[in-house]
């Protein structure tokens, strides 16, 4: 068992401010909003405050000893050799991977293809581009994998970028190295840029090893920018920091028109934990295996008070894509489980296509909250159908 443990939900209702914990009432479960329960690593915590302390609260220019910390990390956990001159600071990954768009796009008239069911502010960011989204969704027979054939389809049609999720949010899966070789292969073919948002990354579940875009397009000369920070799998949001790195001559001198302001935008307290938590590697690894303990404790729950809920067992980060089809929630369970059951998941229905009749669980928490959710859940469904043969929910 890890060593990484979530504080009980009064105390942390009591010492956090995010809209995690006070966007509903008290007797909500709030397991939607994509921040951990757990504390931080105490390294990364005293690396901010003693920039703090020495009032170093300045504004910044370039990533500096990030790009470096950055590359040795990438190097060692995924065999990518960063070229340290291409990596460039953003405020965070969606600004990122915004201002990437709308260097790449033309604007209005622009086409930029999704996956979906995918995180919901792609479409914010492809419309903030002024551009089109072309959704080609995954393909949930083929255990939500790329759909490479529709996706040719529409480079063909003409598309200027194209949008990759990997690890992908919702689902949790990471994309295999078969899979992004293609897709860089087809990027080539149809000079399509892509953008990868690799945020989840670090938190590659035991067994399901990640593969960088940049990594499986080597010598397919399509053209990519990556986009990532520690800001997930170290629970650093707040912190403002993230990465976008040219994996190309071409995509390279398209990020030097990043405008001045992107890097003074960015925390220099953030990149400073940054740099910090790429060394922590001994508190993410116990997190990993606290998120994957508590993963397994929530199936378990499932096959015992829901066995129709079907979970897409995710490869890399703390976020759970949960089917209720089969149980009458309707197109958005989400929405019923809040009002009628207490519990807080993310709406399937925003994720775009795929989404109904799905919901999306965080859970980086303690594992009491996981079973109280499961346990609420399944109260409301044999409420609506005492007919049905179930386990007696414990009161």
């Amino acid at each position: 068992m890890s060593g990484i443990h979530a504080r009980p939900l009064a105390d942390l209702r009591e010492r956090r401010t995010s809209i995690k914990w006070h966007r509903f009432p008290a007797d909500v479960l709030p397991m939607s909003v994509a921040e951990m329960d757990f504390e931080i690593a105490p390294a990364v915590a005293q690396t901010a405050i003693d920039h703090l302390l020495r009032s170093d609260t300045g504004y910044l220019d370039s990533p500096g000893p990030l790009a470096e910390a950055f590359a040795e990390f990438a190097s060692g956990a995924w065999g990518w050799q960063v070229d340290e001159s291409r990596v460039h600071l953003a405020t965070d990954v969606t600004v990122g991977v915004l201002e990437t768009l709308r260097l790449a796009v033309p604007g209005v008239g622009g086409r930029v293809v999704l996956t979906p069911p995918v995180y919901a502010p792609f479409y914010e960011m492809v419309g903030e581009a002024r551009a089109e989204a072309i959704e080609v969704p995954l393909r949930e027979d083929a255990g939500w994998s790329l759909d490479l054939p529709a996706i040719e389809r529409a480079f063909a049609s003409g598309v200027d970028a194209f949008l990759l999720c990997n690890p992908h949010n919702p689902t949790g899966r990471s994309h295999s190295r078969e899979s992004l070789a293609e897709l860089a292969r087809l990027a080539a073919q149809y000079d399509v840029l892509v953008v990868s948002d690799e945020v989840h990354a670090p938190l590659a579940h035991p067994g399901s090893p990640f593969t960088p875009f940049a990594v499986a397009c080597t010598g397919a000369g399509a053209r990519s920018v990556t986009v990532t920070s520690a800001s997930k799998g170290w629970n650093l949001a707040a912190l403002k920091c993230a990465v976008a790195v040219a994996n190309d001559a071409d995509s390279a001198a398209m990020l030097t028109r990043f405008p001045e302001e992107l890097a003074a935008r960015t925390s220099i307290i953030g990149l400073h934990a940054n740099i910090a938590a790429y060394e922590a590697q001994t508190w993410l690894h116990q997190t990993i295996d606290r998120i994957t303990d508590n993963y397994r404790l929530l199936v378990g729950e499932l096959s015992i008070h829901l066995p129709e809920v079907r979970v897409v067992e995710p490869d890399a980060g703390y976020l759970v894509w949960l089917d209720f089809r089969a149980i009458g929630l309707g197109d958005d369970p989400a929405a019923t489980l809040l009002a009628d059951a207490r519990v807080a998941l993310n709406s399937g229905p925003t994720f775009g296509q795929g989404g109904h009749g799905f919901a999306r669980m965080n859970i980086a928490c303690d594992p009491a909250t996981i079973t109280e959710a499961v346990r609420r859940i399944a109260a409301l469904v044999n409420a609506r159908s005492p007919q049905a043969a179930r386990t007696s929910v414990p009161a």
